[in-house]
């Protein structure tokens, strides 16, 4: 295990809050019932997207997600359960695209719900431009190659594979902003004990991962938290809605300072509250 994208999952399985197995459960259910579900037949309304552009990481997530809950429902005995779709989710198990990363799928797909629908509340609420101006924002100059408002084109890298070169990079790049945000939530109320930093590397090295990720999981982990810095570095309104995700997932949000902390990266990355209170929404978490 060498880049980014394969440390998201095997970090979520050794530094994620305990009830953080709920919240992704939460989400898969809501995104397969009203969220990515809906779209996977025929595009996303309003993206302009087809069966064509919904394929590929979506299908294979969605497979995942209703074969390992059909199995739990039918035998229970003998199923995982969301345990089991979980851990195929987080590991990469599983069988196509969608596997591979199956955590920055469900990332992107909480993402694109948030963004979607707290677009279509203000559009409903006539607050200003409506889905179309809250989503102007998520490809600044745009991307060669490209239609549609999302990093993919019309669907989130992430619930898509990666085309070229230059997608790869930016999937990577939201997957290395991902860990950093989950790391400053769980610091943000006091610095990761050096016990619990060697078990969570311990963890990782377990999972695969080699001494480069290692050695950058322990140096964001002693760094300084600066919550204004971080926030800067996100290129877009997706990838802010993707690494708040993420940071619910880290914590258990039961501290003054993980509230506070969750608050100022919204307000500081631009994420529009009603984006924030949809993600909540979508995890089954009040922050």
């Amino acid at each position: 295990m060498n880049d980014f994208g394969s440390l998201v999952g095997a970090f979520m399985q050794s530094a994620m809050a305990p009830s953080a197995g709920n919240r992704i459960g939460s989400a898969l259910e809501q995104l397969q019932r009203t969220g990515l579900g809906a779209m996977g037949g025929g595009g996303a309304p309003g993206m302009g997207g087809t069966p064509a552009d919904m394929s590929g990481m979506l299908g294979g997530l969605l497979d995942i997600v209703k074969s390992g809950l059909g199995n739990a429902a039918q035998q229970p005995g003998q199923s995982g359960g969301l345990g089991a779709v979980l851990g195929s989710l987080m590991s990469g198990g599983g069988t196509g695209a969608a596997a591979q990363g199956g955590m920055l799928a469900v990332l992107a797909g909480v993402a694109m719900k948030a963004l979607t629908s707290a677009g279509e509340a203000q559009a409903a609420g006539g607050q200003g431009g409506g889905l179309a101006e809250l989503l102007g924002g998520l490809m600044p100059g745009g991307q060669s190659g490209q239609s549609g408002p999302w990093s993919g084109g019309n669907v989130p890298l992430g619930l898509r594979a990666p085309q070229n070169t230059a997608e790869q990079e930016a999937l990577e790049s939201t997957a290395q902003l991902v860990l950093k945000g989950m790391i400053n939530a769980a610091k943000s109320d006091g610095q990761i004990s050096p016990d619990e930093m060697q078990r969570i590397v311990g963890k990782l090295q377990e999972g695969g991962a080699d001494s480069g990720m290692q050695q950058w999981v322990m140096q964001q982990m002693q760094t300084p938290l600066n919550v204004q810095a971080f926030a800067a570095e996100m290129p877009n309104q997706e990838v802010a809605a993707q690494v708040y995700a993420a940071s619910l997932l880290a914590v258990e949000v039961d501290t003054d300072a993980e509230r506070q902390y969750l608050a100022q990266f919204a307000q500081a990355s631009g994420l529009h509250p009603l984006v924030v209170g949809q993600i909540q929404q979508t995890l089954g978490v009040t922050a």
